[in-house]
């Protein structure tokens, strides 16, 4: 079982580029950030006339998320019940796993941030603290759990490539970081760091200053996962091919294999 998560900066403009990743490696549940588009915008038939079916949660202009899967999401949950937020920023589903038990994937768009002394700051440690109490939840009524997506924070400076001057600059932040501590708390483990990885590996690069060919890149995108779904993972890697592409997203697939 493949599950990978994405964001596109606009599917309207990415769109063919991920029915080619699709296309060229097939993943059960793919996690899709920054829509960028309303919900009737959704372009659900490409998807089917991929093999894929669709949740999403869209907004105009900014945010949205969706889950694209071969089969059918059930449970289906957006944004964080109980926490009052106009942004469309989560989805979860239920999906068969393949050996007659059942997958929990929470596919996320967190905040950016902006700045560590801004009211978007502010919302943002709101949100984290909102996010972690319903994942508890979550995570007690469904062993197998992803929680993935855009997190918009580095766990540490090797996610960084420049650990010096980003030192407590947004996404690298001690408060970011303990609200991400929090989550790992729960019994949540970053899938990545589970198996050696290239030094220097990101999954973000600014499109500014040639940042992707020098490989100036933070890694801010996560595939968290509960023990039970721990004990299978036999892979994470970080696609960087579409960072090449034409016209790319900013942001790289990450891809976590399983069994």
């Amino acid at each position: 079982m493949k599950i990978a998560t994405w964001n596109v900066n606009s599917l309207s403009v990415r769109l063919p580029q991920v029915l080619d990743w699709l296309a060229a490696h097939p993943t059960d549940v793919l996690a899709l950030q920054e829509l960028k588009l309303t919900d009737d915008k959704f372009p659900a038939s490409a998807f089917q006339e991929a093999g894929y079916q669709a949740q999403w949660f869209g907004q105009k202009t900014y945010n949205g998320v969706a889950l694209i899967s071969k089969t059918e999401g059930s449970d289906v949950v957006k944004n964080i019940p109980g926490f009052e937020d106009d942004m469309s920023r989560v989805i979860a589903a239920t999906y068969p796993d393949g050996a007659g038990g059942s997958l929990r994937v929470i596919g996320a768009y967190f905040p950016n941030g902006q700045a560590p002394d801004s009211d978007k700051f502010v919302y943002k440690m709101r949100w984290l603290d909102a996010l972690r109490d319903w994942v508890k939840t979550e995570m007690e009524k469904h062993p197998q759990l992803v929680l993935m997506g855009d997190y918009n924070i580095t766990f540490d400076e090797l996610d960084m490539w420049d650990p010096v001057g980003l030192k407590d600059t947004i996404h690298c932040t001690e408060a970011e970081r303990e609200k991400l501590k929090a989550l790992t708390d729960l019994g949540l483990t970053d899938s990545f760091r589970l198996f050696e990885q290239p030094e220097k590996s990101y999954s973000w690069w600014d499109y500014r200053e040639f940042a992707f060919r020098r490989n100036r890149g933070l890694r801010i995108d996560h595939i968290l996962v509960s023990q039970a779904v721990r004990d299978q993972a036999t892979a994470c890697v970080i696609d960087r091919a579409p960072r090449k592409n034409e016209r790319p997203s900013d942001h790289a697939p990450v891809v976590l294999t399983l069994g």
